[in-house]
């Protein structure tokens, strides 16, 4: 059976020169960073250059990223880490992911925070009008993705960065730019952010590893205890060989970069080619401010987890939607925020695609989805 994977933004296969760059610190080099002798330097030398690698990818100087274990935790210490004290005001939008809206809803439940969340248009964008108009005396974080997991719908960060520190320039701006490194210029100078979250294995690199831009002067306070590591901040000790990895994927982003506009070119054709030769069809969010990676397309008359298995039996991958919410069997809040019904959302299917998709694999997408939606369409309920 043909294999073809559609869902690099569940997350991507580990690149040979990421299982290269890491080998060495799974076996002969396997000290302790914080040790002092030999083998312990050696390990350190590796976190530092991986620092270093990242540190020029954001623009960043090399003492402001800090290493966590995932991109899920960099967000909840970017989020719990700034709010120290009750009753300040945070803003974030509706379509955030969960490692975002989560911390802040924990922090509202418990009455230390008021919080806004910002609606978006029919196209999943959010205007630095409405990030202006949401601010208050008070306000102390505001946390907006770079491009959502679910539909790659791309916001202005740069120009909502400008918006807030014109408003007030103590506002700490975070952003999530897990799914936007591998396409979007992070250089946070540009950005105007405060903090930004990467992650290693949406990158090509390994999975349990994350990396949090925390800007000189940002007071930020660790979530965890019991360690010095990451300047106090992040105890535990580090996973070298993962840190290592997530440094070289990082390196070869700025390689792959002038290969976008194939990529965009492949999803475009699967995008077309579906909302051509299957009636009742429809793109999620906007066609031009996305990721060239993503197409997340509804299929009216049709549940989504029927097409994802139907498809996987053809050999291919999908996702309904976020791989982290993909147990729950609620409607995705980020088609909702869309305006779409729960048919429609439920109804819907993210397909993205990697520097390893083919051609070939877009048309046999193309060739065997028609046949599988008119023959879920024929014994669904849903009519």
């Amino acid at each position: 059976m043909k294999q073809v994977y559609l869902d690099y933004a569940a997350t991507t296969p580990q690149s040979i020169e990421v299982a290269k760059a890491m080998k060495p610190y799974s076996g002969k080099f396997y000290g302790n960073a914080s040790s002092l002798h030999q083998f312990g330097q050696r390990a350190h030398e590796a976190v530092e250059m991986s620092r270093q690698n990242i540190a020029k990818f954001f623009n960043c100087f090399a003492a402001e990223v800090f290493f966590t274990g995932s991109a899920t935790e960099a967000d909840n210490l970017a989020i719990l880490g700034v709010i120290k004290n009750s009753k300040y005001h945070v803003v974030t939008s509706i379509i955030e992911h969960p490692a975002v809206l989560e911390p802040i809803k924990h922090l509202e439940k418990l009455g230390e925070i008021e919080a806004t969340y910002l609606s978006v248009d029919k196209n999943g964008l959010i205007t630095p009008e409405q990030v202006e108009k949401a601010i208050r005396p008070n306000t102390v974080l505001i946390s907006i993705m770079y491009a959502n997991n679910e539909i790659g719908v791309i916001q202005p960060i740069a120009e909502i960065g400008k918006t807030i520190k014109a408003v007030n320039q103590k506002i700490i701006f975070h952003t999530d730019a897990v799914q936007a490194a591998n396409y979007l210029d992070c250089d946070v100078q540009k950005l105007g952010v405060d903090l930004l979250t990467l992650s290693g294995h949406k990158i090509y690199g390994p999975k349990g590893v994350g990396a949090l831009y925390v800007k000189k002067g940002v007071a930020i306070e660790p979530i965890m205890f019991g360690g010095h590591q990451e300047q106090g901040l992040r105890p535990g000790t580090e996973n070298v060989a993962a840190i290592a990895g997530l440094g070289e994927a990082i390196e070869q982003i700025k390689n792959e970069k002038r290969k976008m506009k194939n990529l965009e070119k492949l999803r475009d054709r699967l995008a077309d080619g579906i909302l051509k030769n299957i009636p009742k069809t429809s793109l999620n969010g906007s066609r031009d401010h996305r990721l060239p990676n993503n197409a997340n397309i509804s299929f009216a008359g049709v549940e989504g987890e029927s097409i994802l298995m139907a498809l996987d039996q053809k050999g291919i991958a999908v996702s309904t939607g976020s791989a982290c919410a993909s147990g729950s069997l609620e409607p995705s809040h980020v088609l909702m925020a869309l305006g779409l019904s729960h048919q429609q959302a439920h109804g819907s299917i993210r397909f993205s695609l990697g520097k390893y998709t083919t051609q070939e694999e877009i048309n046999y997408t193309l060739k065997v989805l028609p046949d599988i939606i008119k023959r879920l369409r024929a014994i669904s309920p849903l009519k």
